[in-house]
């Protein structure tokens, strides 16, 4: 008897939760659009290149780069940029939304002390009453006590909501990780940009000796009646032109240099940086490794990946609140009309328990709002997500063809500038034996000029494609003293 009891007491147990959620269940409202899907997160098996050793995206931008000068300006940069401390801020601001959210599914309690008067009206109940038992109309009201309220996470919608707070704050980390390789990487352009501007300087002037010495021997063929006076002034208009390039690219190493101060947050003053030319900088290896690792290694996916959590968290919220909810109030402490009877226990004291279920019936189209608007961020999400990755894959194939286009353009116009410098020697040396014409000579110097600059600003574009296929990988963001802390807070 006792067993059959017992059987019955299960199956009404069963049927009233299976009952229950089903009831549940059909409260939530269907998805106009559906439910977002789960992200596309497969990437290609390689970069069309076969990748020996692990990617450069490992290597610390300190080891990387290598030049003592050019770290010095990204340690600086990475403490005094304004951008990056905004950043900063930022993540200190989501870590402490974590910490509110966090608190709305502990209990609450709370101190009350109050003192006031009352008068009740003498045509009423209650003031009929005082009047008999000889309370006075006007009375005081003195009370202290604790009160306390719970709103219990059947259904973990405050904890969903905290967890995605806490995503969201990842997700600022790993925003602050892309602009420090935004930053690292525009800093290392920048400083390659200048240094480059140092040699085209350092070649107008060279040019401007040359065609000096080559205007003094135009006037001596000139005075012996061996040319014009239209050669002479052939060879000093472009004497002219020569030395107004050299202020041309004085200004433009102002501004590089300004640039540079303004990343590293200082005022405009001079930039130390390397008097090596910049033809002798041999560009970093850059190590590819998998595509796969762009997941991990590339802070503007790795943020995009944190926010579809957090947005995913946010939909299970959003849903959640069309379940019941359930909320406990309660309170204990003294009251009385009377100062000094206050404390005086038991007569003065009171508590309340109250226990409350509420569940949303009729107009819900708030809330129904909110979850089909957190189902929308939520596929955002996915295709911000899948954005990212795509955007990081292309990126690096970009980068490895720049690379490798700019590295043969270089070793080719490195020929060209040896055969226009013999050039200009041939031209020369024809010229003063009458053997060629001064054009000849002007356009081989201009040729010579044109084809020394473009060699110069190659090998630039060959290092700052260095630098952004590094980037690209995901490199930059690493520290040789935080890259332990970064994933241990990542996982």
């Amino acid at each position: 008897m006792t067993d059959r009891r017992v059987r019955t007491t299960r199956r009404a147990l069963v049927a009233s939760s299976l009952l229950a959620s089903a009831l549940f269940a059909s409260c939530v409202p269907t998805l106009s659009q559906g439910p977002a899907r789960a992200p596309r997160t497969t990437v290609p098996a390689d970069f069309g290149e076969a990748s020996e050793g692990d990617t450069s995206a490992l290597v610390d931008w300190r080891a990387f780069f290598g030049d003592a000068h050019l770290v010095a300006l990204i340690d600086t940069a990475l403490t005094n940029n304004q951008e990056l401390n905004i950043a900063v801020q930022e993540t200190l601001i989501a870590s402490n939304e974590v910490m509110a959210r966090r608190g709305e599914y502990l209990p609450r309690l709370g101190l009350q002390a109050g003192a006031g008067l009352d008068r009740v009206a003498a045509d009423t109940s209650q003031g009929r009453s005082d009047e008999r038992n000889g309370l006075p109309s006007l009375m005081q009201n003195y009370s202290i006590g604790l009160y306390a309220s719970w709103e219990v996470d059947i259904w973990s919608r405050l904890r969903n909501a905290a967890d995605a707070a806490m995503y969201r704050w990842l997700a600022t980390r790993e925003g602050r990780n892309f602009t420090v390789t935004r930053l690292v990487a525009e800093i290392a352009g920048r400083y390659y940009e200048l240094v480059a501007l140092d040699r085209q300087l350092a070649i107008v002037r060279d040019n401007i000796e040359l065609q000096q010495q080559a205007l003094e021997m135009v006037r001596l063929q000139q005075q012996a009646a061996h040319v014009t006076m239209l050669a002479v002034r052939r060879f000093e208009a472009q004497l002219q032109g020569f030395q107004s390039r050299e202020f041309e690219i004085r200004q433009r190493i102002v501004e590089a240099e300004n640039q540079i101060n303004f990343l590293a947050g200082r005022f405009p003053q001079h930039v130390e940086r390397t008097t090596q030319s910049v033809l002798e900088i041999d560009p970093p290896a850059v190590h590819l490794g998998l595509p796969a690792q762009l997941l991990e290694n590339r802070p503007d996916v790795r943020r995009a990946e944190l926010e579809l959590r957090a947005a995913q968290l946010d939909v299970s919220a959003a849903r959640a609140r069309f379940y019941p909810a359930l909320r406990l109030d309660a309170g204990l402490g003294v009251q009385s009309f009377d100062a000094r009877t206050l404390l005086s226990a038991p007569d003065s004291m009171l508590f309340n328990v109250f226990a409350g279920v509420m569940a949303p019936l009729l107009n819900r189209r708030g809330i129904t709002a909110e979850y089909e608007s957190a189902n929308a961020r939520q596929m955002q999400a996915v295709l911000g997500y899948e954005r990212a990755i795509l955007s990081a894959y292309v990126d690096v194939n970009t980068g490895i063809n720049l690379v490798r286009n700019t590295s043969q353009s270089v070793a080719l116009k490195t020929q060209q500038v040896a055969s226009l410098a013999e050039s200009v020697t041939i031209s020369t040396q024809l010229f003063n034996s009458a053997r060629a014409e001064y054009l000849e000579v002007l356009t081989t110097r201009r040729d010579s000029l044109e084809a020394q600059m473009d060699l110069v600003e190659t090998k630039q574009r060959q290092l700052a494609a260095t630098v952004t296929l590094y980037q690209a990988l995901g490199g930059g963001w690493r520290a040789r003293d935080a890259q332990n802390a970064n994933a241990g807070v990542t996982r």
